[in-house]
């Protein structure tokens, strides 16, 4: 885009702006007094003269689309701040408009608004991805501030895909599937159906236009052949209602063709199962109304079992709030009918932004106002904790999941999760340390394991202990954002801990093979070694040598010249091995390729990034870890060893029924887990089985063998790799 030149604080007013600009000002005078719509008509001005020359893709002026940004707000019916700040938010970006410039215009608030929805796009990024994803991030930041950041957001991102045709089709398709996984999901988290409907809708043709067309053609058809069905279904709810003397308005819905086909292809039906439904809305004016109403449609048409959600008295995790029920029809096809007040429907269709002109600092927020609050302000304080953009944007996107499971806590509080959502994922949403810490759930009273996956209405209670804490394998047991953030702080916390203590011993080693200890280095000697090396902390050192991004050796070398000492030869046997408890999985990993157990001749090899990989000495491996011998470390195993350790045993049977539970029968009364097994050979006689268990040293693993051994179906059982 071009670029304009610095603009004066005040410009010569605009005789007769064009006809969007008229229109919007109509529109908000009708909520707005004068002084707020001539407040609008001046930043209108200064948008115009600052974008003046820059056009859009389809060749009409660049402020154009502002002004319809703002258009899409004020049919929300935001306030003054809002709509100015649409006019003005591509400025600070694309012009040279200065932040000072609008402040002493328009106050501190339109800055920060302007500001929270302006990309970074002056900082260098490794790739696109990168840069979207930590633009995504400041918004946010700034959307913690002020919900109102969000709102100019997604009304941009509304009117960029309402006129998406000029774009080039890779930049199309981009835009599009940007907005089906983030931005429809955001305006859906937010309470905003009416928007999420028609950029869900947008970004589906805009990506799939002939699957668009094909399905927006059938549904009118069909909708043709119901007209009469519909009307006279309509007809008789009306007369029901009237009987009852329950003011209301009933609403016909229809689906949409992205709704259609995200059901064709989530649930695996046809486009006629789909469709095969009526839909309702009835509208009233009070909640005890709501339930008046549900009694009468229930007794009108039959209900289906099971297939009734009260979300008034459990609203959706976006505030959404009404009664949902399925009725048996009189054409044969069910009837789905929704039941709320006005005020619900309202915040059904608009979330965050209803009734936001009329809302104060002494007011209270409507509920999705309040859950959105509640849903960024944990986002922000997960963020603080992901430090990469990419990782913190996937950590949202699992959030924004459409479908939640309500769980009640032993006390009855109600908790919405995502769906798929673990017992393990229950304790995080109670609290990180309840989830760090926990063992085990109960679900209504029956004990499960913490990967159990949870339905709607249960209640969960879960069962902690101190010396519990999270393991890698926890990241495989939960959906939710919130879990997978606490989790892998929580292992990164624990691998740093041992890092800088397995590099601690891993350069005193060093540095006592040349005659030498860390105490005996100077303060300043060490602190220039830093310096230089551009460590603020010794910490961060010892980590890297253990993360073996550093040579313990090298170190140890450098750190005697840096002192001035003439530099003795290693001595070669001088040091003992470096002994390993068990305790220093942040930092140490076990080779797959021969799975040593306590008990094992082993020793360590330094992976760049990863850290220690510990391999048993008969390992295939090993002859060529030793050609870096600056990467080899001697290991041993503590006396005090504890913990389980991964195998592999190769077991051969007689292929007969049954002799599976035989063997994992053994295997369990041995004491050990069994984490996988497979077949690997098979005929009619025999089968190879490979069973991976844990064990907690040799001598386990030898009573295992044997266990597994007695059985008359084994007739072979070895380590494997041998």
């Amino acid at each position: 885009m071009a670029t304009t030149a610095a603009l004066p604080v005040r410009t010569p007013t605009v005789a007769q702006p064009p006809a969007d600009v008229r229109a919007l000002e109509q529109q908000l005078a009708t909520y707005f007094p004068p002084e707020q719509v001539a407040r609008v008509r001046r930043a209108y001005e200064i948008g115009a003269l600052a974008h003046a020359g820059q056009t859009r893709k389809s060749g009409e002026p660049y402020i154009t689309h502002p002004v319809a940004v703002a258009g899409i707000l004020a049919d929300l019916g935001l306030d003054a701040e809002t709509i100015i700040a649409a006019i003005l938010h591509d400025t600070l970006e694309d012009t040279q408009l200065t932040s000072e410039q609008i402040a002493a215009e328009f106050g501190d608030v339109v800055v920060e608004l302007v500001d929270g929805v302006t990309k970074l796009d002056k900082v260098r990024f490794r790739s696109r991805q990168e840069a979207a994803a930590e633009s995504f991030r400041k918004m946010l930041l700034a959307m913690a501030r002020d919900l109102r950041v969000i709102l100019i957001k997604l009304a941009d991102r509304l009117h960029n895909m309402r006129t998406l045709g000029a774009m080039e089709p890779e930049a199309r398709r981009r835009i599009a599937r940007e907005t089906l996984e983030i931005y429809a999901p955001i305006a859906q988290r937010l309470g905003m159906n009416r928007f999420k409907s028609e950029l869900q809708d947008l970004g589906f043709r805009a990506l799939h236009p002939d699957r668009h067309r094909v399905i927006a053609e059938r549904i009118r058809a069909v909708l043709g052949n119901r007209r009469e069905a519909m009307a006279r279904i309509e007809a008789a709810l009306n007369a029901r209602l009237e009987s009852e003397q329950i003011p209301h308005r009933t609403v016909s819905r229809i689906k949409s063709p992205y709704s259609i086909y995200s059901k064709m292809r989530n649930e695996h039906k046809s486009f006629a199962q789909v469709m095969d439904v009526y839909g309702f809305r009835v509208v009233v004016d009070s909640v005890s109304h709501c339930y008046h109403t549900l009694g009468a449609v229930h007794g009108l048409y039959k209900p289906l079992d099971g297939r009734f959600r009260d979300f008034i008295a459990i609203p959706k995790a976006n505030g959404y709030q009404s009664l949902h029920t399925v009725l048996f029809g009189p054409f044969g096809a069910p009837i789905e009918i929704q039941i709320r007040t006005e005020d619900m429907d309202a915040v059904a269709e608009r979330g965050v932004a209803a009734h936001w002109a009329y809302k104060t600092d002494t007011t209270p927020a409507n509920s999705a106002q309040t859950r959105a609050r509640e849903w960024v302000s944990n986002l922000v304080d997960r963020q603080t904790q992901t430090p990469s953009s990419l990782e913190f944007i996937e950590n949202v996107k699992v959030d924004l999941f459409p479908d939640e499971v309500y769980l009640f806590t032993p006390k009855g509080a109600i908790l919405a999760l995502p769906r798929n959502a673990t017992a393990l994922d229950f304790a995080y949403f109670v609290h990180t340390d309840v989830g760090d810490h926990a063992v085990a759930a109960r679900a209504d009273k029956k004990l499960v394991p913490l990967r159990t996956r949870l339905s709607s209405g249960q209640t969960v209670e879960i069962v902690t202990a101190p010396s519990a804490s999270p393991s890698p394998q926890w990241l495989e047991w939960v959906v939710s954002g919130r879990a997978r953030t606490a989790i892998r702080h929580h292992l990164k916390r624990l691998q740093h801990e041992d890092a800088v203590d397995f590099g601690h011993r891993m350069l005193d080693r060093a540095l006592d093979a040349l005659d030498a200890s860390l105490e005996s280095i100077p303060h300043a000697t060490l602190d220039r070694y830093l310096a230089d090396q551009k460590y603020k902390r010794l910490e961060e050192l010892l980590a890297d040598i253990a993360l073996g991004n550093r040579v313990a050796d090298t170190v140890a070398q450098a750190l005697l010249s840096a002192q001035g000492e003439p530099l003795h030869a290693a001595r070669a046997h001088s040091s003992e091995k470096i002994l390993i408890s068990g305790a220093e999985r942040g930092v140490l990993s076990f080779g797959n390729c021969c799975h040593p157990v306590p008990g094992d001749e082993i020793m360590g090899y330094l992976s760049a990034g990863k850290g220690i990989v510990v391999h048993r000495l008969e390992c295939p491996n090993v002859p060529e870890l030793r050609k870096s011998p600056e990467r080899c470390i001697e290991i041993a195993w503590d006396k005090e060893v504890q913990g389980d350790y991964k195998i592999e045993l190769r077991i051969e049977v007689a292929n007969k029924p049954g002799v599976l539970a035989q063997v994992a029968a053994a295997i369990a009364d041995a004491g050990s887990n069994i984490e996988n097994v497979e077949y690997k050979e098979r005929d009619l006689m025999t089968a190879t089985m490979l069973f991976t268990i844990e064990v907690q040293n040799r001598k386990h693993l030898a009573d295992v063998m044997r266990r597994v051994r007695r059985l008359q179906v084994v007739t072979a059982v070895r380590r494997h790799p041998v």
